[in-house]
């Protein structure tokens, strides 16, 4: 997947760029909605033997609209979003900075350089997609301001339970630690990417080494507990067990939860490498112990539990 950030004005040449369907939307988690009109343009891409693009946009507007708003956390932070997106199969992929340039941009005026301007031939958007000077286009109005240069498709909501399926609905399972309940709306499981940085290496004097994960500080993380896990590193996978928290048995104020990770089976240096990993099921709460001897006796309980976890998945 080619991945291309773009600023207004961008500088592409048209004639240079191939014909191309793109599904378009801010996509925060990439959820089973998200990937219904991303699907829906991959698909129209290969019957009509264009490339697949997805259009996005950061940061989110809230970060440039509203001048109170704190720092904005991502189910999908940039990276864990292009890898997602990778692997659906889309061939193209824009990124849009959302400033206050954009932000004053009107709607005929996105179309014009955002749509027509990077040779869209086919767009798909979201039944709630707004565009231009404060939303004022919507799903409505792209067929005019298209004026025969392209197609357009809306997709209609997607639900689970009778209730539509939206970000905001994830945030709230993931908030209170129903991972399996968010992974289902997602429609994969939780992402999360990170760098292996050292820590206090109190896990490997326990006999359970842990890659200590310096996560992007834009990523949504689920609440603080144990976790079964996934762990992705150099197009392998494993299984493991990860520990986000606030180390309450060894640690007084720590303002960040910390993510440790244990591979199961594997014991190898990992500093400064790259790790994916995919959140299955939550095991139970983060407990503070009298000491190092009762944690490790619940550490090796936890990883029973999620061994049998994976050998026996609902």
């Amino acid at each position: 997947m080619r991945t291309i950030e773009l600023t207004y004005p961008h500088t592409l040449i048209l004639e240079e760029l191939p014909e191309t369907v793109a599904a378009i939307g801010f996509f925060d988690g990439i959820h089973k909605g998200h990937q219904h009109v991303i699907k829906t343009a991959i698909k129209e891409a290969k019957q009509r033997k264009m490339e697949s693009a997805v259009i996005t946009f950061y940061p989110h507007p809230s970060v440039v609209l509203r001048k109170d708003k704190q720092q904005v956390k991502y189910i999908t932070p940039l990276r864990e979003k292009q890898e997602v997106l990778q692997r659906l199969g889309v061939e193209r992929l824009y990124i849009i900075t959302f400033n206050s340039e954009l932000a004053a941009l009107e709607p005929q005026g996105f179309i014009d350089h955002f749509i027509k301007g990077l040779h869209i031939k086919h767009l798909v958007a979201g039944f709630d997609f707004s565009y231009g000077h404060k939303g004022s286009g919507n799903v409505d109005t792209i067929t005019e301001h298209a004026d025969g240069a392209f197609i357009f498709t809306k997709v209609d909501k997607v639900e689970c339970d009778g209730e539509k399926i939206s970000s905001t609905r994830i945030r709230k399972l993931l908030a209170s630690g129903e991972i399996e309940k968010a992974n289902a709306l997602l429609g994969r499981p939780l992402l999360v990417d990170g760098f292996v940085v050292k820590g206090a290496q109190r896990g490997k004097q326990m006999g359970y080494p842990t890659a200590n994960m310096q996560t992007n500080q834009d990523a949504l993380l689920p609440k603080p507990g144990i976790y079964a896990v996934k762990i992705f590193y150099k197009q392998e996978k494993y299984e493991g067990m990860a520990s986000l928290g606030f180390n309450p048995t060894f640690e007084a104020n720590l303002a960040e939860p910390i993510l440790e990770v244990h591979i199961f089976d594997y014991n190898h240096e990992l500093y400064g490498e790259e790790l994916l990993v995919e959140f299955h099921s939550f095991i139970r709460e983060e407990l503070k112990f009298p000491g190092m001897q009762q944690l490790k006796e619940q550490i090796a309980n936890d990883e029973k539990q999620i061994r049998r976890f994976f050998s026996n998945p609902s």
